[in-house]
């Protein structure tokens, strides 16, 4: 008869397969890592993962991250362009090609129906007043090549149309199904040169 884990530790399994692309397989090995860990060394991670969300939070006009308070997203940025994003981790993928000065606004989330995400919760008048307080010109959409990034991006163009600006879309050298955290700065750094009217 094949024995189980301890109860504790299949409850340590169960939280780190949570994490995006983290098996059955590899949780467990991480789990019994865990187990080797200094004392000390658990503590500190402890607490690291008990105060994350207050200690990075999101900034509440643009939704990246802000670092002790502060958004540096937000500072002395050219304010004609707008970036739009799924994710805050996509600034950091971006502000690495050192193509992008503009600003960036982070959606909610993509529209994704089935999973309950619907237009009527994205938030597009926070982004319209955005673009009016920064008299924004151009609106960049940079969401990843999937049905849900293409679906959103084609939602937000037609709900912004009215607006006097130009909307475009990174489109070069990205790979359809792509996540732009995957992608080489060279290659998002053209994809940001090529971009497409929307």
């Amino acid at each position: 008869m094949a024995h189980r884990f301890p109860q504790e530790l299949l409850k340590l399994i169960g939280l780190l397969k949570k994490w995006p692309g983290v098996g059955t397989r590899t949780a467990e090995r991480f789990a019994f890592e865990l187990l080797k860990w200094d004392p000390t060394d658990l503590q500190a991670l402890g607490q690291t993962l008990l105060h994350l969300q207050e200690q990075v939070p999101p900034c509440p006009t643009c939704g990246c991250l802000a670092d002790q308070g502060r958004c540096t997203f937000c500072a002395n940025r050219d304010t004609s362009q707008l970036c739009l994003l799924a994710s805050a981790r996509d600034a950091y993928a971006i502000e690495e090609t050192g193509q992008y000065r503009g600003l960036y606004h982070v959606i909610e989330h993509l529209l994704s129906p089935l999973d309950g995400r619907h237009a009527n919760t994205l938030r597009v008048d926070r982004i319209e007043k955005r673009i009016e307080d920064h008299q924004v010109r151009e609106v960049i959409i940079a969401f990843d090549s999937t049905l849900e990034g293409d679906t959103t991006a084609l939602y937000l163009k037609n709900h912004l149309s009215h607006m006097n600006l130009s909307i475009s879309r990174l489109a070069f050298g990205l790979p359809v199904g792509s996540s732009l955290e995957h992608i080489d700065g060279g290659t998002l750094a053209r994809s940001f040169a090529g971009r497409q009217t929307l």
